[in-house]
């Protein structure tokens, strides 16, 4: 146990040397995921914290897409509650070719809630707009539920039974969801950012602390027959994606134009792969353009640290496993393999079946449950044990059986769309003392 713990050492070090390789900060609003790029913690609304891409377990015959945003909500978090902000356009994405662009997009743009004092602002009218091609077409129009604040606020209405009614269908059979869920990432960061601490115990075998417990996001949730997806191949990238307007003047005239702030496909990327000096680029620009990053994959960081700290004698250059997981799809054996063009989605074949009960492995593709993450990603995905197993060489015949000792998120999931669970309710007050 205690090597398994120095070895999740080792990838906590890497997570913080990529953290601050340098102590410039980066342009505002230009890094994504869990609060882990300086400047994207003073824009929240446009961070984006997870992407979730998986046939829904109750209707096989259509996709699920969840893309949270806004990190580490804390229900009590009053009088400014969190919302979606009306000055962003959030975007989910879908490659249908292999290229790295988008085929379709669904766009997602939000009004301002009402209210007065610190009650009411919460709910929010949205519009859903596909965009295909040069094609654009509102195809919803919608109402968050409000925030889960308190039972006087919701006036004796079940949360569960407000959300659902505010669940819209979409044309040719599908479902749109935004607003506040938990957050169904998992993983104890806690004790990772505490000096790099290790709880006793932890490792493979649980024991670990989630820090995501309790906390909820902002989330766009969209459920699409696969026929209107599908391709030859059956397989498709997603990514999911922010955009402000940027105001530039010259000349004395002003021009306005919308930027990409932020960006998400696999998760973790940001996180571990990319480097703090390069985040603002990568968020930047789209998946199209990803094989200027090739080299960072090819020879991570994270095998690197794992190998100065603990000698484990991880593959640390030409890591093709992990380009092939990560920017092309795996091709051998035939999985998710959308072609040679390098570009980080989150890519899913449409043709495997649903997974459940005892053929369900929190590991995905390492626990030979081929319709985990990397293929697809479903809520109860545990993808930070498997990427460290990844980089350590699972799948190149190298297995350390590593882990973060959290191995299932705080809530179930729900049985139906839009599956992320409730929110925890600001009243109930989970996260104080008595």
């Amino acid at each position: 146990m205690r090597k398994l713990a120095l070895v999740f050492l080792g990838a906590a070090a890497a997570i913080l040397l990529a953290a601050f390789t340098r102590g410039t900060q980066p342009d505002a609003g230009r890094a994504s995921s869990h609060r882990e790029a300086p400047l994207i913690s003073e824009d929240p609304a446009a961070d984006n914290t997870d992407l979730y891409a998986f046939r829904s377990p109750d209707k096989p015959s259509t996709l699920t897409i969840i893309s949270n945003w806004i990190p580490g909500e804390d229900p009590a978090a009053g009088p400014n509650y969190y919302t979606f902000s009306p000055r962003a356009r959030y975007n989910v994405h879908v490659d249908r070719t292999g290229d790295g662009r988008p085929e379709i997009t669904y766009r997602f743009q939000f009004r301002s809630g009402g209210g007065q004092l610190f009650l009411g602002g919460t709910e929010q009218r949205y519009t859903v707009t596909r965009i295909a091609g040069r094609r654009s077409k509102v195809v919803a129009r919608g109402t968050t539920p409000p925030n889960n604040i308190g039972p006087r606020s919701l006036k004796g209405k079940s949360y569960r039974d407000l959300a659902a009614s505010r669940v819209y269908n979409l044309p040719g059979g599908g479902k749109v969801f935004a607003g506040q869920r938990d957050d169904a990432f998992f993983g104890d960061v806690g004790a990772i950012f505490d000096l790099l601490a290790i709880r006793k115990g932890t490792g493979d075998k649980g024991g670990g602390k989630d820090f995501f417990a309790g906390y909820a996001v902002h989330a766009v949730a969209l459920q699409i027959p696969i026929a209107q997806l599908d391709t030859k191949s059956h397989v498709i990238g997603v990514w999911s994606s922010t955009e402000r307007q940027q105001v530039t003047v010259r000349g004395g005239r002003a021009r306005t134009r919308w930027t990409q702030v932020s960006r998400l496909g696999n998760p973790l990327i940001n996180e571990v792969v990319i480097p703090t000096a390069a985040k603002d680029l990568w968020n930047r620009w789209t998946p199209a353009r990803d094989a200027y990053f090739a080299r960072l994959y090819r020879q991570p960081i994270l095998a690197k640290v794992m190998n100065q700290l603990y000698k484990l004698g991880v593959p640390e250059k030409n890591r093709k496993d992990l380009v092939a997981v990560l920017l092309t799809g795996v091709n051998q054996p035939k999985l998710n393999y959308t072609g040679p063009k390098l570009a980080d989605m989150l890519r899913i074949n449409l043709s495997i079946p649903v997974t459940s009960g005892d053929d369900f492995s929190r590991l995905g593709v390492l626990g030979k449950d081929l319709q985990g993450w990397p293929n697809g990603r479903r809520l109860g995905d545990d993808v930070i044990d498997i990427a460290e197993r990844a980089v350590a060489g699972a799948l190149v015949g190298k297995e350390v059986p590593l882990g973060d000792g959290v191995d299932f998120p705080d809530k179930p999931r729900l049985p139906v769309f839009p599956y992320e669970a409730d929110p925890g309710e600001g009243f109930a007050n989970e996260k104080g003392g008595r």
